[in-house]
C-alpha cells in the first residue's frame, strides 16, 4: 500500500474528515482548556509546515511543524485516521516532521499531548523515536491533562 506524504494546504475541503476526526479525538477526551489542537485555519501560517499523508489518493494521515524560534519546533496535529491506524503511518508521519526540521536548522522539538490512557500509543510512539518527558515549553502552563515532550535532533 502506498503511503505519500506531501505539504498540503489545510484549508483543503478534501481534508474535512480529517480535520473532523482529529478536533473529535481530542475535544472527547481532553478538557476544553487542555485541548490545544489547531484549526484549519490555524495550521495555515507562515511559521506552520502541514503535511497530509494518502493513501490511494485519500487523505488518512496529517501532521504539521511549527517553528517555535530559530532552533527549535513544536509538533502540532499529529493524526491518523483511526480505520488506518496500526499501519506504521504515525511513525512515516514523525519522520518526515522531524526530517523538516532538520532541514530548517532546527535542534530541538518538542510536543503536546495528551496525558490521558487512549493518548498512551502516541506518547510511546514519540517515545520510541527519541523524545523524553520534559516540562511545559513556549506558551503552555503546567496541566494535569497534558504531557510535554522534547528531542533534541542532534541524535
Amino acid at each position: 500500500m502506498l503511503h505519500q506524504i506531501q505539504a498540503a494546504d489545510p484549508r483543503d475541503p478534501a481534508l474535512g474528515l480529517l480535520m473532523a476526526r482529529h478536533e473529535a479525538d481530542c475535544t472527547a477526551q481532553t478538557p476544553p482548556e487542555s485541548c490545544h489542537r489547531l484549526d484549519p485555519a490555524g495550521l495555515a501560517t507562515p511559521d506552520i509546515a502541514f503535511f497530509v499523508g494518502r493513501s490511494a489518493g485519500h487523505p488518512v494521515s496529517m501532521g504539521a511543524l511549527k517553528r517555535l524560534s530559530a532552533t527549535q519546533g513544536e509538533l502540532k496535529s499529529m493524526h491518523v485516521l483511526a480505520e488506518w491506524r496500526g499501519r506504521g503511518f504515525s511513525r512515516l508521519m514523525l519522520a518526515r516532521l522531524l526530517a523538516e526540521a532538520s532541514a530548517l536548522g532546527l535542534v530541538r522539538v518538542s510536543l503536546e499531548t495528551g496525558a490521558q490512557p487512549v493518548f498512551a500509543a502516541a506518547r510511546a510512539l514519540y517515545a520510541s523515536a527519541g523524545f523524553g518527558e520534559c516540562g511545559p515549553f513556549g506558551p503552555y502552563r503546567p496541566d494535569p491533562a497534558s504531557v510535554f515532550m522534547t528531542r533534541d535532533l542532534a541524535r
